[in-house]
């Protein structure tokens, strides 16, 4: 297929986050000239289309030793501030991670039965930690992939996370293959019944709950918070549930206001409501997280503790085969546009 080719079938569908929400955007490639020797003996197809998968996370530490090196890597060079390294320290210590981290060993698990279900190449990318996304990015070529699906194990789009991702993938790859990037999967139907069901029957008040931003982003016309909340009411729908909130977690000590309101805060309000039963999901999160263990299994849980309100969270998605039929799914819909 020539490049004009991919043009028109691609031309009206590139989108900077999606039509109706669930999106991705394509990179054309160069000229295969520079396809490495020997790697379509190892590549693979999904309906004609010669495809590799790069799965991207944000990274965990593998052990306690790993927490000073990783977190300079989300400073970027900045400053440190000790007090700041020796809590993250002292958060892991307390969740038990010394010399192994649960969190990326779901990673790898999801990464195979991925890989499993759609009989492709799937290579893992992490922004923050090893394998790093351009190694994963060679890793992909290096099967022959002509094509290459971006996946973000992170439903909502924004420019401060997803955007960075992409970014990282597209500049790796360099115009070696197609790059089929997914900006957002927060309305993806399976996603959808996958968390209905994880909430449907509850008497509990249902809190959903994602990832703090800082709230600029909304005068920068950022969809984040309007996609948690658009995913929030389809989950609620499809569950059949009318009692439900949502409220952010997991702020940043940065010096500048974020997106609230905080979980914390957002139990008060529901004491004050006289709720009594909370049952938090977490829509922006699919894996057990930091932001999960420490943020909702224990501040979250000691804050309601206090209140005298019972709080319970769903179980995380992590591996769990319907939701690796989800993530499948997303792949082979990314893939549709370039079969031949």
């Amino acid at each position: 297929m020539t490049k004009d080719s991919l043009r028109d079938r691609y031309r009206g569908r590139l989108f900077p986050w999606g039509g109706r929400g669930w999106g991705w955007t394509v990179d054309l490639p160069h000229t295969p000239a520079d396809t490495q020797d020997g790697a379509a003996a190892c590549s693979a197809s999904l309906d004609g289309v010669n495809a590799a998968v790069v799965l991207m996370a944000y990274g965990s530490p593998e052990r306690l030793s790993d927490v000073p090196a990783y977190y300079a890597d989300i400073r970027g060079g900045r400053p440190i501030a000790p007090e700041l390294l020796d809590d993250l320290v002292a958060r892991y210590r307390r969740l038990g991670i010394e010399r192994s981290n649960p969190l990326n060993a779901i990673t790898e698990e999801t990464r195979l039965a991925l890989e499993r279900a759609l009989g492709l190449p799937v290579l893992t990318g992490m922004k923050h930690w090893r394998p790093r996304i351009a190694e994963a990015a060679e890793q992909a070529l290096a099967t022959g992939a002509e094509t290459v699906v971006g996946l973000v194990l992170a439903p909502h789009y924004s420019r401060l996370s997803i955007a960075g991702y992409r970014d990282q993938l597209a500049a790796a790859l360099d115009g070696r293959a197609l790059l089929a990037f997914v900006d957002s999967w927060h309305d993806e139907p399976a996603f959808v019944d996958f968390l209905a069901g994880r909430v449907r029957g509850t008497t509990a008040h249902v809190v959903f709950t994602a990832h703090s931003l800082p709230a600029r982003i909304l005068d920068e016309g950022d969809p984040y918070r309007a996609q948690l909340l658009e995913t929030s009411q389809l989950v609620a729908s499809a569950a059949e549930i009318d009692d439900w909130s949502f409220s952010f977690q997991s702020e940043s000590p940065t010096g500048e206001p974020w997106l609230g309101p905080d979980i914390l805060e957002h139990l008060d309000e529901l004491d004050r409501r006289g709720i009594r039963d909370v049952l938090v999901c977490p829509v922006g999160f699919v894996s057990d997280h930091l932001e999960i263990r420490w943020d909702i299994d224990l501040e979250a849980q000691e804050k309601a503790a206090e209140l005298g309100v019972r709080l319970e969270r769903i179980e995380m998605p992590n591996a769990e085969p319907a939701f690796i039929e989800v993530l499948a799914g997303i792949v082979r819909r990314a893939l549709e546009p370039v079969r031949v």
